[in-house]
Formats: structure tokens, sequence, C-alpha cells
């Protein structure tokens, strides 16, 4: 009989060794090791594996093959255009942002299509996931419940039922009888993950795990639990507005980038599939210190809103307070701004993306750079225009890319005005006034007119 071994795992990073150290050596995290104890497993006979086979002998008719849409569209656009048989997706985000909210929708629709869908809580009894499901209009006769936080459950469950999609709530709850660590270690976390990974690829049921955030605003549990899945998605919300974004993190079948976009009523979640007039709802264009851009996320553009405040600052170092975008990338504007003739060295400045979305690309640029300098110079930007560039260190506007779709879906939402690098000019429709600008001095002289 084979006998267990007895390690000491890392909570932070998952390093594992077979004495207790102070020290991790690989994160320098101090008392993270926990004793863990895997049970002995005989040794495979020789010719039990499987064999290599050919390329071209592969059949596509199997489970890697099949796509089933989950009829929210929002959600479907992050996995590619659906989840995929014998899949693996992994959802994390904040408490309360609506991740089970979401999931139980998409139960719904997936359960009214025939084959039944297996949602597993470790956190919720059935009699309180039955009371959200009535509040959200979920009713479904193929949806099962499985109030348990025993993978050996949950594995049972599926073999009984043979599911098309199995949801797991959540993957910090749920342990391995085998180990002797609590639910929510390294060791149980990782385990799990695995053994949910093997329940995938040897069936056709797609597993969807749903993982909680860190304060830092990781997934928590080890970073290896985000390799295991195939895709990562995380559900993000700013806490002070009802929208919700749904991120495309990784996918190993489709783009990753995508976003969904969702708004939080009483109801329940409700699609945005207009991202742009969602977020130019509530702009108050008659104001100095706001101006709109067109990001590109994905595979679609949209338009968002920009705003800046700058004000004296007082006999502390000015203030530099950022929302929705990157601190070190308005740090970096103003700097160039400053160079440019704009003093924000004794200022506070502050920037928010409005509506609750998070800006990470470049292309925002020229569009902050107008907002901090409109409410610097306290003018008004055209409220008809479309603000697109990326600035470099020396005032120079740098071209981006997919400049079409920014600028059909300025057209498409009424902006007469587009303001950007020269080399978009052969991008730009009918119907559509471009103002050409290569420095950061051309651009604020548009401000000063």
């Amino acid at each position: 009989m084979a006998k267990d071994n007895v390690l000491h795992a890392c909570r932070s990073c998952g390093y594992q060794t077979t004495k207790w150290m102070g020290k991790c050596p690989t994160c320098k995290e101090w008392d993270s090791f926990e004793q863990i104890t895997e049970l002995g497993r005989s040794k495979a006979k020789k010719g039990s594996g499987p064999k290599a086979i050919a390329l071209h002998d592969v059949e596509m008719g199997g489970h890697g093959a099949i796509r089933v849409r989950t009829g929210l569209g929002e959600l479907d656009r992050p996995l590619g255009g659906g989840l995929v048989a014998g899949s693996l997706t992994l959802i994390g985000g904040d408490p309360g942002v609506g991740k089970s909210t979401l999931l139980l929708m998409a139960c719904n629709r997936l359960a009214a299509k025939g084959p039944p869908v297996l949602y597993a809580s470790g956190e919720e009894s059935a009699q309180q996931i039955r009371l959200r499901a009535t509040r959200l209009g979920v009713d479904a006769e193929n949806i099962f419940l499985l109030a348990s936080t025993n993978w050996s459950h949950i594995e049972e469950a599926c073999r009984e039922l043979k599911p098309s999609v199995l949801i797991i709530d959540s993957v910090q709850t749920v342990s391995v009888p085998a180990l002797t660590s609590l639910p929510g270690s390294v060791s149980q976390v990782r385990d799990v993950a695995h053994r949910a990974m093997t329940l995938a690829k040897g069936s056709t049921t797609a597993v969807m795990l749903v993982g909680h955030v860190t304060k830092s605003g990781d997934l928590a549990g080890p970073k290896v639990l985000e390799h295991f899945v195939d895709t990562v998605l995380y559900f993000e919300g700013d806490g002070r507005s009802s929208l919700r974004v749904l991120r495309s993190v990784k996918n190993r079948f489709g783009p990753a980038g995508e976003l969904g976009f969702f708004e939080m009523v009483d109801s329940g979640l409700k699609e945005v599939p207009d991202a742009s007039k969602r977020l130019l709802a509530e702009r108050r264009a008659d104001a100095p210190g706001t101006a709109v851009i067109a990001s590109h996320e994905g595979s679609r553009a949209m338009l968002a809103e920009v705003q800046a405040l700058v004000g004296p600052s007082g006999p502390h170092t000015p203030a530099r307070m950022c929302v929705g975008v990157e601190r070190g990338r308005v740090q970096m504007l103003a700097a160039v701004l400053q160079k440019a003739g704009v003093p924000l060295q004794d200022r506070d400045l502050y920037v928010n993306a409005a509506g609750g979305i998070r800006l990470h690309e470049p292309a925002a640029d020229l569009g902050m750079m107008a907002a901090i300098a409109s409410s610097m110079l306290d003018r008004q930007v055209p409220e008809d225009t479309v603000w697109i560039g990326e600035i470099g260190l020396v005032g120079e506007i740098r071209a981006v890319p997919h400049p079409g779709l920014r600028l059909r879906e300025a057209v498409r939402h009424g902006f007469r005005r587009v303001v950007g690098p020269g080399r978009m000019q052969s991008d730009v429709p009918p119907g559509l006034e471009f103002v050409p600008v290569s420095t950061v001095r051309e651009a604020l002289d548009l401000l000063r007119e």
C-alpha cells in the first residue's frame, strides 16, 4: 500500500516543501506555510495511459467542437461566442458584485433549452438559492441544486445527472476529503480546480468556477488556478455605479479582452448592448473638464467620458487622485502638459472615467489631456468632439489601432468632429470633420480658440 505524503504548502503562492519554513523562498511571505497530507497513490501500470495520435486523425465531433450559447449576449461575448462543452471557466469578482446572480440567470436560459444544469453551492442553502431565483424570475425545470462543500458529492451528482453545465459557487468553499487542510487553502483550491478540470475534459460538461477577489484585486487562491482553466472572466463594479463589466482576461477558445456590460436593477442584471449610450447618458457637456474618448475593447469600440478637476493645492504635496484610469499615466500626462505651458506643479488633480468603466489603453491619453487642460483653463470642450490619440513623452500625438471602428462609433452616436493623429485621415467616414494634431501644443491651441 502506498505511503501518505506529509507536505507544507505556502498559502500565498502554493510553493511546496517537505519541511516547514518560516519564510517562503518564492513569494517571501512569513508564516505562510501550512501542513497538508496527500494520500498515497498506487503506481500506474506500464502501457495503461493514453496513446499519442496524429493531428489529422483527431475527430472534431466531440466535446471540443460544441459551443453552447447561454442566452445572455453580454455573457457570450467575453466567452468567445458561448460555453465550449468540456471547458473550465473561472469567474472572479468582489463580494456582492453579482456573480451568483449572473450565473443563476444564465442557468435559467441554459436549462430552458433542454439539458439539465447543476448549480452546486457551498455558500448558500438550497432554500436561499430558491428565494433568490424567485426574485430573479428563474423557474426552469431542468435546474438542479446541490448545497454541499464536499467535492465527492458534486462529482457523484454529475455522474447521475450528466449536466450540460456545472456551476461551483464558490471554489474556495469546496474541499477534497483526502486532504487534511481547510477549505480555501492553497492545496484545497488547487486540488478542487484540478479535479474540476479532469471532470470537464473527460465529459461534455462545461464547468464554471466562481472565485473571490482579494483586496489587492487578485483572485483568491494560488495563481496557478488561472493556469488550470480555459477561460478567466472578471466581473467588475466600482460600488458607486449600477454598471457591471464582465472582462475576459484569458480565453483559449476566443479573443481575450472582450467586455460584456450589465446594469444591476431590482430584478437582477440587465444587459447593456449599447455601452456607449449608457456611459454618455449622464454627461454634462456644458461644463469644463469633460471630454469624450473612443476606446477599443476586444472586438468593439465604445465611447466613454473622461472627467478632470484641477484646483489649487494647499501647503501639502499636490494630490493626484484617479478613478478608472492608471495613476502613472495621469502623472505622465501632467508632466507633458506642464512642459507644454500648463502649470500643474502646484495644483491638485483629479481624473475620473465616468460611469464605472476602467480605461486601460493609451488611446485615451488625448481625451484625458483635453479634460485636464479644459479644467485648468476653465474652457469648455466642444460637446460634439471626440478625442482619440496616444501621447508620447516628448508631447507627440501617436496613432492608435482600429481607427475605423472608433470613428464609426463616433458617427453612430451623433458626433460631428474628431481630433486625432494625422494618420487617421484615410479612415474618416463621410460627414465627419477631422482635425489632425501632431503635438500636445497643437491640441491645446484648439481649446484656447
